[in-house]
C-alpha cells in the first residue's frame, strides 16, 4: 500500500474579500512526481506556499506523512525550490549548498556540513565547481546548485516554484532530466508548480489542473507513458495536445 505523503483537505485561502483558493483535495503518494498546473492567477504558488508552510489556508488542512500541518510549523521533512535561484553571491558553491544544514537542529558539526554538501555536489555533477563563485556560473549550473543546496537536507518531499522557467530550452531539458535521475537514486517525493504544458507532461506522474477565479481542482490527469519522455514523441504529443484542452 502506497504512503501518503501530502493530504490536502478542502483548503481554501482568501486574499482579503477575494477568493484565491476554493475546496482543494488531492492526496500525493510517496515518491510521486506531481504538477499543479494551471493559467495565471489560479493560485498554484499560493498553495505551493501554503504546504511549504510560508502562508496558511483559511479553510481545510493539511497532512504531511499522516500528522496535521498546523499553520507556523516547521516542515523538517521538506525542502523548497524557489523561481529564483537565491544564491549568496558571496559564498562559494559548497557553502551555498551548505547554507540549508547550517539551520539544522541539533546542529550539524562543520565537516559533517561540508561532507553533506560535497556529496550532493557531486551528485549533480558540481563537484569539480565547488570552490567557484555564483556569478562564475552558467544558468543551468546556478539552477543545479540550488537543486542541490534543496537536497542536501535530504527531504522526504521537495516543492520547486517554476525552478527552471527562466532557463533557455535545451538547458531546462537538461534539467528535466536531472530532475528525474536524481529522484531515481533518492527517492523524494516532488510537488512543482508550472505553466508549461510540455513540462507537466514530461516529467510528472500526475497533472493536476487548477481552474481560476476561484482557484479549484478542474481535473487530476495520470500520465502513463514511460521515462524518458520526449515532446516530439507522438505519445507525449498528444498527451500534451489533451492537457492544453484542459487550461
Amino acid at each position: 500500500m502506497t504512503t501518503t505523503a501530502i493530504s490536502v483537505r478542502g483548503i481554501g485561502k482568501y486574499f482579503g474579500s477575494l477568493s484565491v483558493l476554493e475546496n482543494i483535495q488531492f492526496d500525493i503518494g510517496e515518491g510521486e512526481i506531481v504538477a499543479l498546473l494551471g493559467a495565471s492567477g489560479c493560485g498554484k504558488s499560493t498553495l505551493l506556499n501554503i504546504v511549504a508552510g510560508l502562508a496558511g489556508a483559511d479553510s481545510g488542512e493539511l497532512w504531511l506523512y499522516g500528522e496535521c500541518a498546523a499553520p507556523g510549523n516547521g516542515r523538517h521533512s521538506l525542502s523548497y525550490m524557489f523561481q529564483e535561484d537565491r544564491l549568496l553571491p558571496w559564498r562559494t558553491v559548497r557553502a551555498n549548498a551548505e547554507f540549508a544544514l547550517e539551520s539544522a537542529r541539533p546542529r550539524l558539526a562543520a565537516h559533517v556540513r561540508r561532507e553533506r554538501a560535497a556529496a550532493v555536489l557531486d551528485m549533480v555533477g558540481l563537484a569539480a565547481f565547488a570552490e567557484y563563485h555564483p556569478h562564475q556560473l552558467s544558468g543551468g549550473m546556478r539552477s543545479r546548485v540550488a537543486l542541490a543546496r534543496s537536497l542536501v537536507s535530504e527531504p522526504r518531499i521537495l516543492l520547486m516554484d517554476e525552478p527552471f522557467s527562466k532557463l533557455d530550452p535545451q538547458t531546462r531539458a537538461q534539467m528535466h532530466a536531472e530532475v528525474l535521475r536524481l529522484r531515481a537514486l533518492r527517492p523524494t517525493t516532488i510537488l512543482f508548480v508550472t505553466h508549461d504544458v510540455e513540462e507537466a507532461i514530461v516529467l510528472a506522474d500526475r497533472v493536476i489542473v487548477l481552474a481560476p477565479r476561484p482557484g479549484r481542482v478542474r481535473e487530476i490527469v495520470p500520465v502513463n507513458l514511460p521515462r524518458p519522455r520526449s515532446a516530439t514523441d507522438a505519445d507525449v504529443s498528444e498527451a500534451i495536445r489533451r492537457l492544453r484542452l484542459l487550461i
